[in-house]
Parts: C-alpha cells; sequence; structure tokens
C-alpha cells in the first residue's frame, strides 16, 4: 500500500471521529429537556440543598422552599445547555451513589450523602487551570455542583425565611449607610 495513502486515510479517519464526537456532544446538550424530568427529582434536589444549608437555630434551605427555586430557575431562567448539564449531573450522582453503596441516595445515612456531595464537589472543577474552567463553564455551562450551590445559595438569601431568619433583616431601613460594620457575631445584612 503507498505510505501517503495510508496516512490520508489515518488522518480522514482521526478527523471524522472528532467531527461525529463534537456533533454528538453538540446533540446531546443541546436536546429538549423534558420538565417532568426535573421535577420528578424535587424530592432529591430538597435534600441536596438541605445538605448545603442545614437547618441549625436558623431554617435550612427545605424550609426556605430552594428545591422549588432550583426548579424554577433551571426551567425558566436558564439556557438549554446548562439545564442538560443539570439534569446529567444529577444522572450522575444517582449513578455514583448506587455504583458506590448500591442504593438510591435518598436511602443513604447523612454520612453517606455527605461523602457522595464531597465527591461531586471534588470532580466539579475539571482542570487545574483557573482560565480552561473559565472557557468551560462559558462554551458549556457551568459543572452540576457548582450550579446546584449557586442556586441553593441564591434561593435561601432571597427567601422570606433566609432573609428574615437566616440573615440580619431590617423591616424598614431608616437611614442610608454605606459602610456599615459588622458586630461580633452579627449575621449578613439582607437589607442594607
Amino acid at each position: 500500500m503507498d505510505r501517503r495513502l495510508y496516512i490520508k486515510s489515518v488522518f480522514g479517519l482521526a478527523v471524522a471521529g472528532a467531527a461525529s464526537f463534537s456533533i454528538l456532544k453538540w446533540v446531546s446538550m443541546n436536546r429538549a429537556v423534558v420538565p417532568a424530568d426535573l421535577v420528578h427529582k424535587r424530592e432529591l434536589l430538597a435534600e441536596l440543598a438541605e445538605l448545603i444549608i442545614p437547618q441549625t437555630d436558623t431554617p435550612g434551605a427545605r424550609a426556605a422552599m430552594v428545591h422549588d427555586y432550583m426548579i424554577m430557575v433551571i426551567l425558566n431562567c436558564t439556557p438549554v445547555k446548562e439545564q442538560n448539564k443539570f439534569i446529567d449531573g444529577i444522572a450522575e450522582l444517582e449513578d455514583y451513589t448506587a455504583e458506590r453503596y448500591g442504593k438510591d441516595f435518598l436511602q443513604c445515612s447523612l454520612a453517606e450523602k455527605k461523602i457522595v456531595l464531597k465527591h461531586m464537589a471534588r470532580n466539579s472543577s475539571g482542570y487545574s487551570y483557573k482560565i480552561l474552567n473559565k472557557i468551560n463553564n462559558k462554551l458549556f455551562g457551568k459543572p452540576f455542583f457548582l450550579k446546584l450551590r449557586e442556586l441553593t445559595v441564591e434561593g435561601y438569601c432571597q427567601s422570606r425565611l433566609g432573609a428574615t431568619q437566616g440573615l440580619a433583616y431590617d423591616y424598614i431601613p431608616h437611614t442610608f449607610e454605606a459602610c456599615i460594620p459588622l458586630r461580633k457575631n452579627q449575621k449578613s445584612w439582607a437589607t442594607k
């Protein structure tokens, strides 16, 4: 066989393989999201949010209904790529839990749930260079755990329970003060 023809063939197969993988990835990232897929994961999202902001002397994320906030934001305010990445992240979490413990995430003990969540947090940043992570997040959306944590904190701080009981809340702020020093053991301000 002619060596040039062989090299051209190998190069052509490599290009065709890379192109087909890219097309497959693009199709999977832009597939239509079925809202019921996310709504059925409501209890799982509530448990994940409660692990991030647990109930202590202040209400937790479950009491603040953060899981409903997450579902509404993902379905109504998030691009299709990020919706698919979030749903795929939930599936990855469930697969990892089933592989590691042989049961559903909701059936695991609190210690096992924390281990699974820590595993997802460790694997959320794909690259060791921050610039590559920023590019990846811009092109394909934030990883599942980062989006989950962001939505949990946002939903909690914007909820009535989170703003009034989890944060320092002044119902009627009387004056505007640009810089107010925090006292020892004071909560962050919700209104100032």
